[in-house]
């Protein structure tokens, strides 16, 4: 036999269900309001040296506009950064994201250029540059940062993505 509900009964069940559905529609619209509100991520560098990898999003970044050469010099000093042990040995790989490859990149070993400006999304450097002095490198550490900006004449610096190198021997 089955029950069902009549009179005040059923009007009871449905003005919850109403109940319960407003709440949800209304904790939907909570979620995407404090979504909208956050800001955007950064896009991402990595460092891969072997099988272990560290990635980072930017210490400076504008969403995409130019930086100051005083906000780049602040980043540059930033000593809270992302570290991996790097064999001298190993070939240390950087990685980028292609919305910074398309604007070009420099690689930066303790704020002086390392590299030419790149457009690839990766490039592999041995890991004993690192730790020579003759390319500036340090003895047993190395603050190795990923430059957003150079594609091209003139253009302007609009990102910065730092790592520590640990010398791991």
């Amino acid at each position: 036999m089955t029950s069902l509900l009549r009179g005040g009964a059923a009007h009871v069940h449905s003005s919850a269900r109403r109940r319960r559905s407003v709440a949800a529609i209304g904790a939907v619209s909570a979620g995407l309001l404090v979504l909208s509100a956050c800001d955007k991520p950064t896009p991402l560098a990595t460092v891969t040296v072997g099988s272990n990898s560290v990635n980072t999003e930017a210490s400076c970044y504008n969403d995409g506009e130019e930086l100051k050469q005083s906000q780049l010099q602040g980043c540059l000093k930033d000593k809270d950064v992302k570290s991996i042990k790097v064999d001298p040995d190993e070939k240390v790989r950087f990685g980028v994201d292609p919305e910074i490859a398309e604007k070009g990149w420099t690689l930066l070993m303790n704020g002086q250029p390392l590299t030419e400006s790149s457009d690839k999304t990766y490039v592999v450097i041995p890991g004993s540059v690192f730790f020579n002095q003759q390319y500036g490198g340090g003895t047993n550490a190395t603050t190795v940062s990923l430059l957003e900006g150079g594609k091209g004449s003139g253009s302007k610096a609009t990102g910065l993505w730092s790592f520590k190198l640990e010398k791991d021997s």
